[in-house]
């Protein structure tokens, strides 16, 4: 019942969380067990296994970070093309999300291990001396970093517009506002922004540490925020999940949106209705209205 275009892009987005965090927490077990063979007595052979599935581990692990940013991309698109295009057919653009979602990262992530392969064939791939190499990785993801950033000052932009026609009271209207951006943070990852700005060549010392534990802290949590804000807190769940424990089976379905997913072509939808129902969790201003 809860099925649609919007609730796919969440599942994709908590599924490359899950995937993110699993493949982190393998790549170091990995490592940790690659350096302790690599202290102890053990053939050559065994050795160059540990490596091999280290280094594996590692590529996967580049993939999922990678894929879970580009989920985030996609989460910002989607927010973008539903406020500000007119003619949006959100079916008919899902295949083309899923590819960027999950396909946009082997473009870069496949060049990086052959690069790595023959020119930097050190240890487990964990370190990063020849800093040129590092970037194939890094700059497609500062790009979606950035692509989000800019979208994310759009939606305030064009939630504050809506806010001042509704003729709301400016006290109401900034609760709003900040309820909003608040709620938007986690889901289009805007704090990578903000570390990005400070790039981790130019941090030194005490403050290098201190960025980094910031980073990680809010990265860690970040799945777990989505998943309670998009998820948890939405009344369409909540309601199905009330109807299960109550086992109504038998009960009317609760619909997924109250417009059509695909508007006719040429006919621009109302404004008010990305504004109107808070029982949804139509993005961005009814996803945030509820919580």
């Amino acid at each position: 019942r809860l099925r649609c275009t919007r609730n796919l892009i969440h599942c994709n987005l908590f599924v490359s969380f899950i995937l993110r965090g699993v493949s982190l927490l393998t790549r170091d077990a990995l490592l940790t067990h690659s350096m302790l063979q690599r202290d102890g007595d053990f053939d050559s052979l065994l050795r160059e296994r540990t490596l091999v599935g280290c280094r594996v581990a590692q590529t996967i692990t580049l993939y999922c970070a990678a894929a879970n940013y580009y989920w985030l991309l996609v989460e910002g698109l989607y927010l973008h093309n539903l406020l500000v295009v007119l003619s949006f057919c959100e079916e008919s653009v899902l295949p083309r999300y899923m590819l960027l979602g999950w396909g946009a990262p082997v473009l870069f992530v496949v060049p990086w291990v052959l690069v790595r392969q023959l020119y930097e064939n050190t240890e487990c791939w964990e370190r990063n001396d020849i800093r040129s190499h590092w970037w194939i990785i890094r700059s497609p993801i500062l790009l979606a970093v950035l692509i989000n950033f800019i979208i994310f000052i759009r939606i305030i932009r064009i939630l504050l517009l809506k806010l001042r026609a509704n003729q709301m009271r400016r006290s109401d209207r900034k609760y709003r506002l900040a309820k909003s951006t608040l709620t938007l943070i986690p889901l289009l990852g805007i704090h990578e922004a903000v570390f990005n700005l400070i790039p981790e060549e130019s941090a030194r010392g005490g403050f290098r540490y201190s960025k980094l534990g910031v980073e990680v802290l809010l990265s860690s949590f970040q799945g777990l925020l989505v998943a309670v804000l998009y998820c948890f807190c939405n009344k369409e769940v909540q309601a199905e999940l009330r109807r299960k424990l109550q086992g109504s089976l038998g009960a009317g379905t609760v619909p997924c949106a109250s417009r059509p997913l695909c508007a006719p072509p040429g006919r621009p939808r109302p404004a008010e209705d990305l504004m109107s129902d808070s029982s949804e969790a139509t993005p961005p201003a009814a996803w945030t209205s509820q919580h």
